[in-house]
């Protein structure tokens, strides 16, 4: 998202600020400290909730905060005085007080292909718009499909938390979805229950999954094609690989796992999950620190500041409090491991090494297990790869050269 305000722009998801057109260098903690009041301009922001923020809740002195706020000041050309932006309210806070316009940030790419951060050298272009439709299931189920891009098609399986033009405009989705579609025409649905398609619906087991991908791909009319599974996704990819070996070319799998926590997890682990479920029944949705910070240290745990804020709205936008717990143990009841050797598609197996949502050893089992399949270790503690790692880099190297493979 790019803020606009005064005679700058913040893209949160470059971590890019400009004047006049310029960039403007500050310092990481400086940058997250103006980001976070621009992003909660509508009210005042204490100074404890500003330390937990940026400093991770880690005891800093009232100095360091004073010194960030002035720098911040100093970088949008306000000043301590003038308070025309940043406005200091003694002993309640701060507040961003500047009008801001905010439009959406889409990820660039260099001439070869390659994600450009900001400032990066080689020629940038935009994200080019989707298009939405809806198709409907055997059980009256109003699913919304995006397809953007163009050349091969490649099909991506829904996962537990979906929005189809959220994500495309997400901190944490869009750089690796914009990269797909660059190359292939890329075909994304919300599963029933979540995102843009319907969320009132009585059927919200694996087996009407795996039939919503079946609906997906009839109403589309395609033929064979690559299928790419993320998470959730990856078992619904599995189920559908084997009861179509002719309409698969490839596979795709990464941080998925042909086992639920429910079936493969030890008493300890049952018990985590249920009380996550207890969690999200209570917390979903709401502005509660503690189940924030669970639920994003599970995903994204070295994300930014705004790919946390990214997870915190996703809870709002994307799906319900009842349809959040009803998925949560639907995916931790999944168990497609006796299909794996069933599987008769290409597969390339993908997995961070510190993922700390689904096991690491969920990723060999299905690598050992599928015959023939790849399997690429990530250096990554996330379970999404996000696009500042270096992690990320092979990530798409990875899977586009898989893709390509079959195209020649």
């Amino acid at each position: 998202m790019v803020y606009v305000f005064s005679d700058c722009e913040l893209d949160s998801e470059r971590r890019d600020l400009r004047r006049h057109g310029t960039a403007v260098h500050v310092e990481p903690q400086v940058f997250d400290v103006l980001q976070y009041l621009v992003r909660n301009r509508d009210r005042v922001v204490t100074k404890d909730e500003l330390l937990q923020a940026v400093w991770n809740g880690r005891a800093v002195s009232d100095d360091a905060l004073t010194s960030r706020i002035g720098a911040a000041r100093r970088a949008i050309g306000d000043t301590g005085e003038q308070q025309q932006l940043i406005r200091t309210l003694p002993r309640r806070g701060f507040r961003f007080v500047g009008e801001v316009r905010q439009e959406p940030s889409h990820p660039r790419f260099d001439a070869a292909g390659t994600f450009a951060p900001a400032g990066g050298p080689g020629a940038l272009n935009t994200a080019p718009p989707q298009e939405l439709k809806f198709c409907r299931t055997s059980d009256d189920v109003h699913l919304a499909v995006a397809t953007v891009g163009v050349g091969p098609t490649l099909v991506k399986a829904t996962n537990w938390l979906n929005h189809l033009e959220y994500d495309w405009l997400s901190p944490v989705w869009s750089p690796t979805l914009t990269r797909l579609a660059a190359n292939y025409r890329l075909v994304r649905y919300d599963g029933r229950g979540l995102g843009l398609s319907d969320w009132d619906v009585a059927d919200l087991s694996f087996e009407a999954y795996v039939r919503d991908l079946e609906t997906v791909v009839d109403t589309l009319g395609l033929g064979r094609f690559p299928l790419l599974g993320i998470s959730g996704g990856v078992a619904l990819s599995i189920a559908y690989a084997v009861r179509h070996p002719d309409r698969v070319s490839r596979l795709v799998l990464v941080a998925g796992f042909p086992r639920g926590w429910f079936k493969r997890g030890s008493a300890a682990e049952i018990a985590q999950r249920e009380a996550l479920i207890t969690m999200i029944r209570h917390g979903w949705g709401q502005d509660n620190p503690a189940f924030h910070q669970l639920f994003t240290s599970l995903f994204v745990p070295s994300g930014t500041p705004e790919q946390h804020q990214w997870f915190k709205d996703l809870q709002r936008l994307t799906i319900s409090v009842g349809n959040a717990a009803r998925l949560a143990r639907m995916f931790g009841e999944i168990d497609v491991a006796e299909l794996l050797p069933q599987v008769t598609a290409p597969t390339l197996v993908m997995h961070s090494r510190g993922d700390a949502r689904v096991p690491f050893e969920q990723g060999l089992l299905m690598a050992r297990e599928i015959p023939n399949a790849r399997f690429v270790a990530l250096d990554s503690a996330n379970h999404i790869v996000l696009s500042h790692e270096p992690a990320w880099q092979r990530f798409v190297a990875e899977v586009c050269a898989y893709l390509n493979d079959a195209n020649e």
